[in-house]
């Protein structure tokens, strides 16, 4: 198997680009449902507004000049090749520090947080906290090599991290992850014990279950009823349909700009707590390069394993080796939280927003990063 690290340049064909323009061009709209708002899925006219800006404004050439300015890699582990960028801090003493993406997004969700993180000091934050960033692209997603054959889990994946920061140089490190991130997160200390310093989760960690009700308390139950209203828990049911029929939705979004565009818009919509429109709360054209990055790579349906290698849906546990962090407690409850994990930081008041938040409040993401990791040490 061969160790070597190659350097790695985002270069889409002029070919692809007029071919989407071309689709888009060509895109067959249909009628509009009964329905107001988003009852029936996406708005006809919110679309039809997106795809236009899209086809006619949005400018891939631009953003992909913008992803080349950072550190990007290629190399091969487990049989599969995996990307990565590797942007290291100036700051002597920085922490390396592996962050885990979530689906339906990309390498892209950590792109406004990543200098925030190599350099604090020009961001206000405190120079002596600084990191050294690795953020690999999960298999299947992006430039990663889609998985070869099933059986893959989280723990797979997290060894592969595990084999990227030791051929990195990395000894000592911390993890971090969000949505499918907090499943490998945690599996990144477990397979690395000596050398993960501390997991720091988004959220997800202490959700209770129906099985927890008959020992929560009043306002956990209030708390619990609201979890339930939550949008993102209730609209398309994408576990279900990842795990059922990954297949037969791919060739929709694979051959449809407008098909992938709306699902990615349903599910962005569906991730979005903060009360405000999606396009208020990420912005427009960081939202159009991933769905890009999944148009161009083709990933749309090689991005759905970890659905389909799935039994059920479950809540991420987490682990003990290392001591965790989270950047959102609530809805989670601590104490269901402490059975599988030592709990170092579990702030109340940091502001909600997005699912992703990486990409809605990367300021307030960075430095709450920054106070767990130092109380770590």
């Amino acid at each position: 198997m061969s160790t070597e690290i190659r350097p790695f340049r985002i270069e889409i064909a002029t070919a692809d680009l007029d071919d989407l323009n071309d689709r888009l061009d060509r895109a067959r709209w249909p009628r509009e449902l009964p329905g107001e708002g988003w009852s029936r899925g996406v708005p006809g006219a919110f679309l039809r507004e997106l795809a236009r800006y899209w086809r006619q404004e949005y400018d891939w050439r631009g953003h992909e000049a913008r992803l080349n300015e950072f550190p990007q890699f290629m190399t091969e582990i487990d049989g599969q090749d995996i990307h990565f960028l590797h942007v290291r801090s100036a700051e002597p003493g920085a922490l390396p520090l592996v962050l885990t993406h979530g689906w339906p997004n990309s390498f892209l969700e950590f792109t406004e947080l990543v200098d925030r993180l190599t350099d604090p000091g020009a961001y206000g934050g405190d120079p002596a906290r600084a990191f050294h960033v690795v953020v690999p692209s999960l298999p299947g997603f992006g430039f990663s090599a889609p998985p070869r054959g099933t059986g893959w889990t989280a723990a797979r994946v997290a060894r592969i991290w595990v084999e990227l920061m030791r051929r990195l140089g990395y000894e000592r490190y911390g993890a971090q992850g969000g949505d499918f991130g907090a499943y490998v997160a945690p599996e990144v200390a477990k397979a690395a014990p000596d050398d993960v310093v501390g997991v720091y989760v988004i959220s997800g960690l202490g959700f209770p279950s129906e099985k927890d009700l008959p020992e929560m308390t009043e306002d956990e139950r209030a708390a619990y009823a609201r979890l339930m209203e939550q949008d993102w828990m209730n609209g398309v049911d994408h576990h279900g349909l990842l795990r059922a029929a990954p297949q037969t939705f791919t060739y929709g979004w694979h051959d449809s700009p407008v098909a992938a565009l709306a699902w990615m818009i349903q599910k962005f919509h569906e991730f979005n707590a903060s009360g405000r429109p999606l396009d208020e709360v990420i912005d427009r054209d960081l939202f159009l390069t991933n769905v890009s990055l999944y148009w161009f790579t083709g990933t749309f349906g090689t991005s759905a394993w970890p659905y389909y290698e799935s039994t059920g849906f479950g809540w991420p546990e987490g682990q003990t080796v290392a001591p965790t962090g989270v950047y959102s407690g609530p809805p989670g409850i601590r104490r269901l939280a402490e059975r599988h994990n030592t709990i170092l930081h579990w702030p109340e008041d940091n502001p909600g927003g997005h699912h992703f938040i990486a990409m809605d409040q990367p300021d307030h993401l960075a430095a709450d990063i920054r106070a767990f990791f130092a109380k770590v040490g």
